[in-house]
């Protein structure tokens, strides 16, 4: 096995290990352990658990990016938020696991607020969704989102297929927000199947 893999096999266990115990319950011992090998494997990949937690979140925190950016390109405010909204919830579903446990446990958000670039890059997010109402409402329906999207896609929580999840995480977060869907060209219906 390579190091690419070896890395690879370590962020899996570290997040399943984080879901159970969470970050903070989680030792880098704990996660040699479950995968059989050394401590000092760990060390190799990662100097800290600070460091793995790092990692983890690396993929996550470009995918958010490229979203955010995209976003951030349309006109309208409703446009920035229904794109927002449907990025994250896309993004949520294909990491399941890793949403939950980076959304329900304090210690990796205490974590990831020190990381540069973190904490910018989740208000971007939550103006993109507060700015379809002015004032601390928007900022309550933009929390509950982004919070209610992070709990819904937990393991264990909601047994249906991905497709499904994403549709209804869609369409709850579009009422939560007051958003219409954006209208689809007969064409693009079509392709799709649907009327």
């Amino acid at each position: 096995m390579d190091a690419a893999d070896t890395r690879a096999r370590l962020i899996d266990a570290a997040i399943a290990l984080f879901g159970r115990h969470s970050f903070a319950g989680t030792s880098l011992q704990m996660i040699a352990d479950e995968l059989g090998l050394t401590k000092a494997a760990i060390y190799y990949h990662f100097r800290s658990r600070e460091q793995l937690l790092t990692g983890v979140v690396e993929p996550i925190f470009r995918q958010l990016e490229t979203v955010v950016d995209a976003a951030e390109t349309l006109r309208s405010v409703s446009a920035r938020a229904d794109a927002m909204l449907c990025g994250y919830a896309e993004m949520a579903v294909r990491h399941r696991a890793l949403v939950s446990v980076l959304g329900g446990d304090p210690s990796v958000i205490r974590q990831l607020s020190a990381q540069p670039g973190w904490a910018e890059l989740i208000e971007r997010q939550m103006r993109l969704l507060a700015d379809v109402e002015p004032g601390p409402g928007g900022l309550v329906k933009a929390a509950v989102v982004v919070g209610g999207i992070a709990g819904a896609v937990g393991p264990g929580w909601i047994t249906i297929d991905d497709d499904d999840l994403l549709g209804h995480l869609v369409e709850t977060g579009r009422r939560t927000l007051g958003l219409r869907a954006p209208r689809r060209s007969p064409a693009t219906d079509f392709t799709k199947g649907t009327k």
